[in-house]
């Protein structure tokens, strides 16, 4: 059976049948892609939590600041509402909306920073139960007969609850490893 060899111009001699070239191409198509992705493996194990906890710490950050201005913040009267509730009524009014204030500032400024890590990921596991009580205590308000504009921005706090999981994680000690799930 004969095969065919391709020549390109000014070359000449016996060249590797086409089939056998094109599944080498194939092999370094396979070992550049393979390459590439170990490549973005690395970047992503090097810089991902860290882009992580500090977007964290400034979405943290803003909402705190936020708070410290009366009529600025969407979630006023909610933290106000949830803090009096866990308080049973010990904290209430603009006073829950400051302790909410200082303490969103307090984990975004050490998330953002990286500084007293450790101190803001147990502060912002404390903070967690408020974040998240809404959900139990105002059920009701927030999802009347679906989700209010309030439940929505309720409801984001469970995909800001998981990030802090993962961010307290690796404050802790935790570390991603760069083996494969495949």
């Amino acid at each position: 059976m004969s095969q065919l060899v391709v020549d390109g111009p000014g070359r000449s001699g016996a060249r590797a049948p086409l089939s056998s070239r094109l599944a080498g191409g194939r092999t370094i198509l396979t070992a550049k892609a393979t390459a590439a992705v170990d490549r973005l493996q690395a970047f992503l194990v090097a810089y991902s939590l860290h882009a992580l906890r500090i977007s964290l710490g400034l979405i943290f950050l803003g909402f705190g600041v936020l708070k410290f201005f009366p009529g600025l913040s969407p979630a006023e009267a909610i933290a106000s509402a949830t803090i009096d509730r866990l308080t049973f009524g010990l904290v209430s009014g603009h006073n829950a909306v400051l302790l909410t204030a200082v303490t969103e500032t307090v984990i975004g400024l050490t998330l953002v920073t990286g500084k007293f890590l450790r101190v803001g990921v147990v502060i912002l596991g404390s903070a967690l139960i408020g974040i998240m009580s809404p959900l139990a205590l105002f059920t009701a308000e927030l999802f009347p007969h679906g989700p209010t504009l309030m439940g929505q921005y309720v409801l984001k706090d469970i995909v800001l609850a998981a990030s802090a999981l993962v961010v307290a994680a690796y404050a802790l000690g935790a570390r991603l490893g760069s083996g494969s799930d495949d």
